[in-house]
């Protein structure tokens, strides 16, 4: 997209009606995308759930049924109806914790990529922008943590932490937030020479002005279909972290440590893993969908007449 093109496309969002079309054509691209619709769906449908989490849930999270222990699901021989996926080890819903659990799911994702993005963005429009030894600093840091496969890293920053929910989405925020400081570095080299900043900086626009007002807006649309991926991306780290007992703790009823503490029980009562670990999957995998259609919608060279 030129320079003119760019000038363009911003004073046609700020006429009225600008926004509107825009959004339109964002939406037919998205839309074109079938596993991105249904993606959303589902996405909507979880959030909905964890919402109203309390109202939906059959039953509390961590009350127990002495009288109910490992009781298979509903459709299984022994099932109870009360029990509509069985209960666990000591007698808690299966259905009422995966509810509650995708409370905390979504809310590691959310805070993980917030922390991640906000100073992903920092460092990468300070990178960018100045250039130099700033530029040569910021990014070897980012390339030593790069360096380190994810997960071990995450493991090893919750080791020094201490075990917790709050340590594990710290550790996985730093961990991810590379991705941010290179992509938003990237966008930021790309924009500060074209004539739309010239002229702001000509017109006596100051540092801080240039980097968050004139440059940054038009570095989003990578971002954000990075924020969207870095979500589930979160949400595995997490799981995986709770499952090897360092994330969130029992009876906290997170999907990673529900598998933890039901691993014990995979042969005889496979109910216990396996729907936690289809919460997983079907969570990832929306949100995973929808990252691809908002790749879709907002790469121009991915657009179709």
């Amino acid at each position: 997209m030129t320079d003119q093109s760019a000038a363009e496309a911003t004073a046609a969002s700020v006429q009225p009606g600008g926004r509107q079309r825009a959004f339109t054509e964002f939406w037919h691209y998205y839309s074109m995308n079938t596993g991105a619709v249904i993606g959303l769906v589902v996405f909507a449908l979880l959030v909905l759930v964890a919402i109203f989490a309390p109202l939906v849930a059959p039953h509390s999270p961590d009350e127990q049924f002495r009288d109910a222990l490992l009781a298979p699901p509903a459709w299984q021989e022994g099932g109870k109806s009360m029990f509509l996926l069985g209960t666990d080890a000591v007698g808690r819903d299966m259905l009422s914790r995966l509810i509650f659990g995708a409370r905390f799911s979504l809310f590691i994702g959310l805070v993980v990529v917030v922390f991640s993005l906000t100073s992903g963005i920092i460092l990468g429009v300070l990178a960018g922008y100045f250039r130099g030894w700033v530029d040569t600093l910021i990014m070897r840091v980012m390339d030593i943590i790069l360096a380190f496969p994810s997960l071990l890293l995450a493991l090893v920053l919750v080791a020094i932490l201490g075990p917790g929910l709050f340590n594990a989405m710290l550790a996985i925020a730093l961990v991810l937030q590379p991705h941010f400081a290179r992509l938003t570095r990237a966008a930021v080299m790309a924009e500060k020479n074209r004539e739309y900043v010239v002229s702001a900086k000509v017109a006596g626009a100051g540092h801080i002005r240039l980097m968050l007002v004139t440059i940054l807006p038009n570095c989003v649309a990578p971002l954000i279909v990075q924020a969207t991926l870095s979500f589930s991306n979160a949400i595995l780290e997490a799981a995986a972290l709770g499952f090897l007992g360092v994330g969130a703790q029992p009876p906290t009823p997170e999907w990673g440590t529900m598998l933890a503490s039901a691993r014990e029980f995979i042969l005889r009562a496979p109910w216990v893993v396996t729907f936690p670990g289809l919460a997983i999957l079907i969570t990832v995998l929306a949100i995973n969908l929808i990252g691809d259609g908002l790749r879709d919608a907002f790469d121009p060279k991915l657009k179709r007449s």
